[in-house]
This record gives structure tokens, C-alpha cells and sequence, in this order.
């Protein structure tokens, strides 16, 4: 007698997937363009977005701005139509019943953190996008990182500064069904060091790029969280799922604590795996030698599975591993000190961002 097909759905998994099928059907869509720090552009891919659908015949209407925009917002704006904004003791909330009235396909909403005015029925503009969506109108909105609740502390760690209203944390897992994270080069956010300032703008630089390290990870746990509905609903083994692999690169000649702390933190995350390499060098100096040890020894503590790599070209050997393994992301360390072993790690860290095809590098400055 034939076995029955494992792949048969139990009626509660059955009606998991009726009910799942049936939420994403009546609820509009959530569309986020998150931005890891101020000035990447969040609210011009809004509404350029909205531009876009609009060409495609979508009904869209532009509901909430931030007080102050670029010039090129302007032309954008001649082309959509706008909810006027309700105002209350000098402070503006969405009209919500009046974009309920309209009923558009999408409302365009800048700034999904902020607080409204005493007196409306929804203290936080999420909620007032939480009503629309559950109207069927779709949104499309903006947030910068330092907003989301769960990672307040983080970012507060990196920037020193806090705000006051925050988003709850799941909000972003629950809903959004779609985000951006608006990625601007974090070289394009900061001025090049001077002969006043040399170190401060190279610090900054190592701040932007551990925001947005983390506004990446928040798009991927989006989308591990849909992943995982949308098998438990089908029945699916959820282990079949994407899996996070990091690989942190260290040398003998820079502290990769920070490194390897990150790697850590990134792979917890995601319940994934976290791989340490070095590639072998001969004639390493006593100082250079224990630097590595120290490395390679802090690693262990934090439960890495090291190897160490032989061969003549760096960049090949780390590759090669990499792709063996399945890494996803590889973070390197970039010197900002001069010298030819300097050029030499820089010209390491050139080659692997051009080669890792299918792998993001994260680099740290030293």
C-alpha cells in the first residue's frame, strides 16, 4: 500500500493557509523605504515611486510630507494629487477619514514614526497607516533606522543620539511586505578628511557603515519573517529557508575585535553561521604574530569556526572558501594607515568588492 504524501496538509495547517491567504487579499500592501542615516533620499524614492505607479494607472495620492523637501521633489509633486493634512495646535496629522473617503489604491506617507497632535484618534502615525492598510488601501512610506524600537539602543550606541517616539518592535515583521533600504554610499555622506580633521570625517565614515549594516538586516529579517509564514502556512519545512553565513577576514596586523563582534551579532540574528578566516603568511613579526593570536583567540570565545587559509593570492583563497561554503556576507578590515602593506590590505579589500559576486562586503576602517 502506497504511503501517504508527506506533503498533505493538516487541517490546521490548511486553515493556516486560508486564513494567511485571505489577510494578505483584504489588507492594502506595505511598501518602506528605510534609510540607515539623514540625507539618502528616502522621501524622493517615495515619491518617485508614486510617480511611477501613477504612469502605470494606479490611483495614488500623496498624504503626509516632511515640512521641508529638495527643489526636485517639486516637479514630482506637480504630477500627484495631495490629501491636504489636517492641523492641530500648529502640528499636522494625516486626514485619515478623508483619505478613507477617497479611498485610493496608494497612499504616499513620509515619515511613519512621527507623533501626532493631541486629540487624534491614533497617537502614532503607524497607526494611522496601520488603519488604512487594514482599509485595503495600500502605503507606501518612509522611516530612518534610529526610529525602529528594537534597535534604538544599538544605534544609540553608534550615533550618541536618541529619539523620543519610536516604532514598536515587530511592526515593521508583521506588516511591511516590502522594504528598501535606500543605500546611498556612506563615502557619499561624509566630507573627506582634512588637514583640520583628519581622523573625525574616517570615524564618521565607520559609523555610517555600521548603520547600514544594520538597516540591511532588518530588510532580510522582513524577509526571513514572510519565508517563514508563507512555509508554515504551505506546510513547508521551514529549515529550507535562507540561511545567513558570515565570514570575517583577519589579519595579522589590526585589532579585529570589532570585526568579529559584529559577525557574531549579525549571525545570532539570524540563527546562522559564523566562519573566521585567515589567510597564512611566512615571516610574520613577533608583534604581528601575537596581534593574530589575539585575534584568532577571541574568535574561539565567541564560537567562530576558524580556518586558515593557504595559497599565493589572498582575495582567490577567500573567495574560493566562500563560495565552498555558502557566504553571504564577508567582512574585511581596510587600513587607513600609509605604507606599502597598507596599499597591499587596500588593494585586498579593491579586489573582493569587485569580485564577490553575489556576496556582500562589509569594510571596517582601521
Amino acid at each position: 500500500m502506497p504511503k501517504a504524501s508527506s506533503s498533505r496538509l493538516t487541517p490546521e495547517q490548511l486553515l493556516a493557509q486560508i486564513e494567511f491567504e485571505e489577510r494578505r487579499a483584504r489588507r492594502g500592501r506595505l511598501k518602506v523605504f528605510l534609510g540607515y542615516a539623514s540625507g539618502v533620499g528616502k522621501s524622493f524614492q517615495m515619491l518617485d515611486e508614486g510617480r511611477r505607479r501613477r504612469q502605470r494607472g494606479e490611483d495614488v495620492v500623496v498624504c503626509a510630507l516632511q515640512p521641508e523637501y529638495p527643489e526636485q521633489v517639486e516637479a514630482i509633486l506637480q504630477k500627484l494629487e495631495m490629501i491636504p493634512t489636517l492641523k492641530i495646535a500648529e502640528l499636522e496629522s494625516i486626514d485619515v477619514q478623508a483619505v478613507i473617503g477617497r479611498h485610493p489604491q496608494v497612499a504616499l506617507i513620509d515619515g511613519l514614526a512621527y507623533e501626532n497632535p493631541p486629540g487624534t484618534a491614533n497617537a502614532y502615525r503607524w497607526q494611522d497607516v496601520s488603519q488604512l492598510l487594514d482599509e485595503g488601501i495600500s502605503v507606501v512610506t518612509t522611516v530612518n533606522l534610529q526610529y525602529l524600537e528594537k534597535l534604538q539602543e544599538e544605534v544609540e550606541r553608534i550615533t550618541g543620539n536618541r529619539v523620543s517616539c519610536t516604532i514598536p518592535s515587530g511592526f515593521l515583521d508583521r506588516t511591511a511586505d516590502e522594504i528598501v533600504v535606500v543605500d546611498a554610499s556612506p563615502r557619499d555622506l561624509w566630507c573627506e578628511p582634512t588637514a583640520e580633521s583628519p581622523t573625525s570625517a574616517l570615524v564618521e565614515a565607520h559609523k555610517l557603515s555600521r548603520l547600514r549594516e544594520l538597516a540591511l538586516l532588518v530588510a532580510a529579517s522582513v524577509v526571513d519573517r514572510q519565508l517563514e509564514s508563507y512555509l508554515r502556512s504551505h506546510g513547508l519545512d521551514q529549515s529550507s529557508g535562507v540561511q545567513e553565513r558570515i565570514l570575517v577576514c583577519v589579519s595579522p596586523r589590526s585589532d579585529a575585535a570589532r570585526m568579529l563582534e559584529s559577525g557574531r551579532r549579525n549571525a545570532d540574528r539570524f540563527q546562522g553561521e559564523f566562519h573566521v578566516v585567515h589567510v597564512q603568511e611566512h615571516a610574520l613579526s613577533q608583534p604581528e604574530q601575537e596581534t593574530l593570536d589575539k585575534n584568532l583567540k577571541y574568535a574561539r570565545e565567541l564560537g567562530a569556526q576558524i580556518e586558515i587559509l593557504g595559497g599565493f593570492d589572498n582575495t582567490e583563497a577567500i573567495l574560493h572558501f566562500a563560495k565552498r561554503v555558502g557566504i553571504t556576507q564577508i567582512f574585511v578590515g581596510h587600513s587607513t594607515r600609509h605604507g606599502l602593506r597598507t596599499r597591499i590590505w587596500g588593494s585586498l579589500v579593491d579586489q573582493l568588492v569587485r569580485a564577490a559576486e553575489g556576496i556582500d562586503v562589509v569594510v571596517y576602517p582601521q
